[in-house]
């Protein structure tokens, strides 16, 4: 593939998923603060947070065999389309006033159902689109736009939140979605060959969950990065409370945090894109793991009266997020094949996500019985401890190594 003919694909599916992770973030953040403070309660927000992430967690387990054999540029179509096709359903039971706080759950947990397919669906197409050599560019890219619309989707949300309905702002996910699926239609992606045409779901799951273990430290790899995401999830979901409770802020306090993190994260996907590092890229994970716990272990220290300094913090821990991510999907992309990928991203969420989940259970135990600060603290110091670990394990440091790689995605 000529280097003109990649770019130019990326740059018609940029510029669909930008509007449509745009506004998908907007209606995210106007949901959790329209929860917040109708309710301003932890247990809302977590159970809130489970309804978006288990269905992913659930479905994770299978759907890779199916997104590593179907059409992938119709699957990312159709699973936009679904979630379209609910967030319209339930703006209509705004507008009538029939909408009921489980329906903002059915909805976030229809809106789960279309991301397990569609993120793995759209990272197991970068490797048969572009040169290997750019793979970690183009995940920088990927978190460059993701962090903006982190930053600005915080901003707007609590901005329409305060001038408008939340009915009407959920048509905005209607219209990102229609015109992420409007652009794709104007690019081809390739599909790995298969050679068997029969599908083998328990066959294909156990080549995937295979995959994950079948180099040297691969599988500490995956086991690390999932635990620090069952210490991260608690925390991120008391994120509002935080600035509610212990500092004193309010709605724009909170979306000033979420606006501050999102500019770390922005911060973080620009260095990341902006050229190939020859840096490990595995001792720049572990420094992230690092990175995310002290800024939560700090935080937790904090009086009520240094608000900004939690702002700073949280920055920090933005840049953390998206180096990690970048860093993260560009390794397994480099070591997975591209048959196989499909499989083993969506494995990763799911084995990721439900350990977070049941996490996420006790978010409302710790917020009241342990403390908001306590947990941060708590949490904070097992990450940095996880981290500490990773750096002493040699056969996951190796695994940047750029001796083998996976013969299908080996692309000029």
């Amino acid at each position: 593939m000529s280097s003109q003919n990649w770019k130019h694909t990326f740059a018609i599916i940029w510029s669909g998923q930008a509007v449509s992770i745009l506004s998908s973030s907007i209606v995210a953040y106007a949901i959790v603060y329209w929860m917040s403070v109708e309710t301003r309660s932890a247990e809302v927000l977590a159970l809130s947070a489970i309804a978006g992430m288990l269905p992913q967690a659930v479905l994770g387990l299978f759907v890779g065999v199916y997104i590593d054999r179907w059409d992938r540029k119709r699957t990312m179509i159709l699973a936009d389309s679904f979630i379209a096709l609910c967030t319209l359903g339930l703006a209509g039971l705004f507008w009538s006033g029939r909408a009921e706080l489980w329906h903002v759950y059915v909805l976030l947990a229809c809106r789960s159902v279309g991301t397990a397919f569609h993120i793995p669906a759209m990272q197991a197409s970068v490797p048969l689109l572009a040169p290997q050599r750019q793979l970690t560019r183009i995940a920088g890219v990927n978190q460059v736009i993701t962090s903006f619309s982190d930053l600005v989707g915080p901003a707007l949300g609590a901005l329409l939140l305060g001038i408008t309905s939340i009915g009407n702002i959920l048509l905005l996910d209607v219209v990102g979605a229609l015109f992420a699926c409007t652009t794709l239609l104007f690019v081809r992606i390739p599909n790995p060959e298969r050679t068997e045409q029969r599908p083998d779901l328990w066959r294909e799951f156990r080549e995937g969950f295979a995959a994950m273990h079948s180099q040297p430290g691969l599988g500490w790899f995956f086991t690390l990065a999932i635990a620090v995401w069952f210490l991260i999830m608690p925390v991120g979901v008391m994120f509002p409370l935080m600035t509610l409770d212990h500092f004193g802020g309010g709605t724009w306090e909170m979306s000033f945090v979420e606006i501050i993190w999102g500019a770390g994260a922005l911060a973080g996907g620009a260095i990341m894109g902006a050229r190939n590092y020859s840096i490990n890229r595995i001792v720049l994970i572990n420094l992230m793991y690092v990175t995310v716990g002290l800024s939560f272990l700090i935080s937790g220290l904090l009086p009520a009266s240094a608000f900004y300094w939690f702002a700073a913090l949280t920055a920090a821990a933005g840049v953390s997020s998206s180096v990690f991510n970048a860093s993260f999907v560009a390794v397994l992309q480099t070591r997975i094949e591209a048959g196989l990928l499909g499989r083993v991203l969506s494995l990763y969420r799911s084995f990721g996500l439900l350990p977070s989940a049941l996490g996420l259970l006790s978010t409302g135990f710790l917020a009241e019985q342990v403390g908001l600060t306590t947990t941060f603290i708590l949490a904070g110091g097992a990450i940095c401890l996880l981290g500490a670990v990773a750096f002493c394990l040699p056969s996951v440091l190796r695994l940047d190594r750029t001796d083998r790689r996976p013969s299908s995605s080996n692309r000029q």
